[in-house]
């Protein structure tokens, strides 16, 4: 997005694309002829400028699948529920509902900069449902929450950076919803689709792992490839900020950013799909959305194809369920998903046409997934170091967005940003309107 933007103020901009295709944590694949997103997949109502990005580039979105009954698999029973709140114990529901309305208002009573008390980045999420009595169900949908947004179990991950990022997305149920939240549209060929016809566009080397980025003694900088070295004016680094000590910066980055880096981790989350011939959860009323407190798939959506030509199921896998799953055979892999689908949907589960699963953490340039997850002490601690100008080094990646952070939406939006801050250091004159006109 950033070179995109570049390229129409008239500048010269290269992109060196570490992995073989373009697409970073978007990626798509053929699965019995169904496409299937095994990265970023839904967009949903406020992901505004990724919605106006696909539309500028002819990229459709159609409706998630939510017609008919989810599940619900809590403690060893399996339960039918209508509606977003699932069939548990009135007391859980309760418990959960007190708990979900303290983290919203404290997210909410954040300062306009998305930072809160100093006290709240000290401890964890994990922690905090301790503090505010969160019961044994409340702590397990927390956990699920935890697992499916930052790959991490709720004791990893900082309480404040939990509540700045819920608070960038609109608020918990907008980031959790189908029907007017983040899961509610996904895209009809992929969401690489946008990375693709961007790069088609563009100039763009793929296979090309930046290894050192150099400042010269004038005003270039120097970037060291396999294919050679590169030249330029600025530089983008898009990439998660665990993966940014995976270059080496002449001369050394700040110790803050070095410092960032460590304690910025990537989630570990997989993706699953299984194809089928029809979609036949539908037959039996069922959405094909379901929750489960037990592994290794803990959340499944219907993804199949608009014209249900075929029946798609994914299940997510994330956290401790995430690092134990991957260790695997894809052979155990493949027959664990379908065991965990077919006790929800049945045994017509355990015959799919096709299945594929993505483990992000062993992905080399990403290093992990949906995004990361910094634990305690690190927001407060180097957070500001996150998007900060470094000389003629310049920073995008979904992490660095205040808003939709995580998200498609947030990478666009850094991509954005940066394009902007690149514009001003080399004294593009351009305007606002004329960069948005440009998205």
């Amino acid at each position: 997005m950033a070179a995109r933007q570049l390229a129409a103020l008239g500048l010269d901009v290269v992109v060196l694309e570490a992995h073989e295709s373009v697409g970073g944590r978007t990626r798509s694949a053929q699965v019995a002829g169904v496409t299937v997103d095994l990265g970023g997949t839904f967009v949903g109502p406020t992901q505004d400028r990724v919605i106006a990005l696909a539309a500028a580039l002819g990229c459709r979105t159609h409706p998630t699948w939510v017609q008919g009954k989810s599940v619900v698999r809590w403690h060893g029973s399996r339960r039918r529920y209508s509606g977003t709140i699932p069939r548990v114990p009135v007391t859980t529901l309760l418990n959960t509902e007190r708990v979900r309305l303290l983290f919203d208002r404290a997210a909410n009573r954040l300062g306009a900069d998305g930072m809160g008390r100093s006290e709240q980045d000290e401890i964890s999420l994990g922690t905090w449902l301790t503090r505010v009595r969160a019961g044994q169900g409340a702590t397990a949908l927390l956990a699920a929450v935890a697992r499916t947004t930052w790959g991490c179990e709720p004791d990893e991950v900082s309480l404040l950076h939990a509540l700045r990022y819920v608070k960038g997305c609109g608020g918990i149920n907008r980031m959790l919803d189908t029907e007017g939240g983040a899961q509610q549209d996904h895209f009809a060929a992929g969401a690489q689709e946008m990375s693709l016809r961007m790069a088609a566009e563009l100039n763009v080397y793929t296979a090309c792992p930046v290894r050192s980025v150099r400042h010269t003694a004038g005003e270039d900088v120097v970037l060291e490839t396999p294919h050679g070295d590169l030249v330029a004016r600025a530089v983008v680094v898009a990439v998660p900020p665990a993966m940014r000590n995976r270059i080496v910066f002449d001369p050394p980055l700040p110790s803050g950013y070095q410092a960032l880096s460590q304690r910025w981790p990537q989630g570990a989350l997989t993706k699953a799909y299984a194809v089928y011939e029809k979609p036949f959860w539908r037959d039996d009323n069922l959405s094909g959305q379901t929750l489960s407190d037990d592994g290794p798939v803990f959340i499944t959506l219907d993804a199949s194809p608009e014209d249900a030509s075929r029946g798609a199921l994914l299940g997510f896998i994330g956290g401790d369920y995430a690092r134990r799953f991957d260790a695997l055979p894809q052979a155990e892999r493949r027959l664990q998903v379908l065991q965990c689908f077919a006790e929800l949907f049945g045994p017509a589960a355990l015959q799919p046409l096709g299945y594929i699963d993505q483990r992000w953490a062993s992905e080399p340039w990403i290093g992990g997934g949906p995004t990361a997850h910094p634990g305690p002490g690190a927001l407060t601690g180097y957070g500001r170091w996150m998007a900060e100008p470094v000389g003629r080094i310049h920073w995008a990646g979904t992490e660095t967005a205040d808003v939709w952070s995580g998200f498609m939406d947030g990478a666009v939006r850094s991509g954005e940003r940066a394009a902007t801050e690149v514009a001003a250091h080399l004294a593009v004159r351009t305007t606002d309107d004329e960069m948005a006109a440009n998205a």
